[in-house]
């Protein structure tokens, strides 16, 4: 089952096999979603209920979690282009689902730690998907296909924390028990009804381990200067986004006293507003504003929403910075269909892992742990996540983007946020489009 190797598949064609990868990107999202409400309340009874302990103990998760991610994604990527984009989605589907498990049975922190390890491993294949979806779309459609990822993740969102907050309350482990199934099960529609994006003549014809790390990912990147210089923006932007997710719920359940079925609403509602910007508003804004001009947009509506997290002293207040930050989906299309249109297929799976590698929030240990200890205790890495976005929207201003793109200066300050958080969009409020 592979798709012929034309460079614009008919449009049927083309929709069945998004349809396909879109189910399974789904699946995968559903399966980490369920164990989002109940993970950090099981770290907790490991460290008997010590909050501050706990949050470290995440962070080294989510540190471990990323650092094999960084690894790994340069080197998925490099062997869906040498052997196809199927058989690693499959594997690694494979590997998720034994990784589940795993958690279910573990009964120590260090085993939950290297379940944390496996999963960085397996789901490096997200970077796959995008190649997967760059081989099966024209280059001037990719924005909107990269775009409906984002329903995709928002139904995830909606419905993986829901189903894990009503498990949970039954147990800490049946989660886990779901999730694996559900990647499982995956794995199995992915054998019978995935078909091949890359054509045999169209792979690299050697596996090229120069490529297969970050260091040569980081070389790869820097043959393509536009591509370098978008990857730079999505580094500055992740770093910022990676500090809330990571403890989320423990932040929650110490500032506003919510449990598992009140933070699994609130991830719910981040999920139905992400899936209403990416279905109504993504694909007709980049048609509208070009992919230049709304990755700037997203990242400035990324900076007024974290000023909102970091000014929110209750949950009601905290709520409406969700909705403004949900406008952040535009910049991930956006700066994707840019990279995708420098490369071409053969070094789709490559540039897509080394893209992937470099999202570093995921991997900066001491700023990871730093971070969660002191958001359970004071509401500051919003504002820190601001400033970064903030710096992502000024590179990205700096870029000659499509049609070019010029920076002019931005003053005054936010009375409230601390060192100095610029005025909501000042990072990109007076980039001049030509």
């Amino acid at each position: 089952m592979t798709l012929p190797p034309d460079s614009a598949p008919a449009p049927g064609r083309r929709r069945a096999a998004l349809i396909f990868i879109f189910i399974t990107v789904l699946i995968d999202v559903l399966s980490f979603g369920v164990i989002i409400p109940v993970l950090p309340g099981l770290v907790r009874h490991f460290t008997g209920g010590d909050y501050v302990q706990a949050a470290a103990w995440i962070g080294w998760f989510g540190f471990l979690f990323a650092a094999i991610q960084f690894v790994c994604s340069p080197l998925q990527g490099a062997l869906s282009d040498r052997f196809g984009r199927r058989p690693v989605i499959l594997l690694s589907c494979l590997g998720l689902g034994l990784d589940f498990i795993l958690m279910a049975v573990a009964h120590s922190l260090p085993m939950l730690l290297l379940a944390r390890v496996i999963s960085g491993v397996c789901s490096a294949s997200f970077s796959t998907a995008n190649a997967y979806i760059a081989d099966v779309t024209a280059s001037d459609q990719r924005a909107g296909a990269f775009g409906m990822l984002g329903p995709v993740f928002g139904i995830g969102l909606v419905a993986g924390p829901l189903i894990g907050g009503w498990l949970g309350s039954m147990g800490l482990r049946w989660p886990f028990w779901f999730a694996a199934g559900l990647a499982l099960l995956n794995v199995l529609y992915g054998w019978f009804v995935l078909p091949e994006s890359l054509p045999v003549e169209r792979r690299t014809a050697r596996l090229d381990w120069s490529h297969a790390n970050p260091l040569g990912a980081l070389k790869l990147l820097r043959r393509y200067p536009q591509v370098f210089g978008l990857a730079s923006v999505v580094f500055l932007a992740n770093l910022a986004h990676y500090v809330y997710p990571s403890i989320f719920v423990l932040f929650a359940g110490y500032q506003y006293h919510w449990g598992p079925r009140e933070v699994s609403w609130v991830l719910a509602g981040v999920g139905v507003c992400s899936i209403i910007v990416n279905v109504l508003l993504v694909g007709r804004l980049v048609r509208w504003l070009g992919e230049p001009r709304a990755l700037l947009l997203g990242l400035g509506c990324g900076v007024i929403g974290f000023v909102i997290y970091g000014l929110a002293d209750s949950g009601a207040a905290f709520l409406i910075g969700v909705p403004i930050s949900a406008l952040w989906a535009l910049a991930a299309p956006s700066a994707q269909a840019l990279i995708t249109r420098e490369v071409g297929a053969d070094a789709q799976g490559r540039v897509q892992g080394a893209h992937r590698s470099g999202q570093p929030g995921r991997h900066r240990r001491p700023a990871v742990v730093r971070q969660c200890v002191r958001l359970v205790y004071r509401q500051r890495c919003a504002t820190a996540s601001a400033r970064r976005t903030m710096v992502a929207g000024r590179c990205a201003a700096r870029r000659r983007l499509g049609h070019g793109l010029e920076t002019g200066r931005a003053g005054h300050r936010h009375r409230g946020c601390n060192a100095g958080i610029k005025t909501t969009y000042s990072a990109c409020a007076r980039v001049r489009f030509f």
